[in-house]
Order: C-alpha cells, then structure tokens, then sequence
C-alpha cells in the first residue's frame, strides 16, 4: 500500500523515536527510500531535534532579533490579502 507524503509527515515523530507500528514503519521507510521531499524533512526534524538538545548557548549576534522581527514583518505583509481581495484558504 503506497502511502503520501502528508501522512508520512504526520508519522514523522514517532518515526524518530521508533514508536511506530512495525507495519506502519515499513510503509513509512519504503516512502522515505523513494521520496527526497520527505528525506530531507526527516533529515531537518532529526537535526533539529539534535540541536535542540544540545545544551550549549550560542549569542545571537547584535541587531539579529531587531532584523528577523523586521523580515517576519515584510513577509506577513506580503503575504497578507490586499483591501477587498477575498482570501482563499487551500
């Protein structure tokens, strides 16, 4: 049985930490051999997650949270639906 992507990201997680029904986990590897979409989304969770972990502190360099609230603020204008456009959800 073929399984898609969104549910494959769904399974993420529990994927990670090996908590997956054996069948569910088998579908969930034969999609990951053949799928580099949801390779690199198990391979940025898994970073992440070792990131995460890492109880290092790293100092932001100055003016970084200043810069990224701006950037934030610029793509959510952007994206944001012009006057009297009706937005669509997907």
């Amino acid at each position: 049985m073929v399984i898609a992507c969104k549910h494959v990201w769904t399974y993420i997680s529990d994927y990670l930490d090996g908590t997956l029904d054996p069948e569910v986990r088998e579908r969930v590897q034969k999609h990951l051999e053949h799928c580099e979409i949801c390779s690199a989304i198990l391979d940025s969770t898994r970073n992440i997650l070792i990131l995460t972990a890492d109880d290092r502190v790293f100092e932001l360099p100055m003016g970084y949270s200043e810069r990224l609230h701006a950037r934030l603020e610029l793509a959510l204008h952007e994206a944001a639906p012009e006057d009297g456009e009706v937005s669509q959800a997907p």
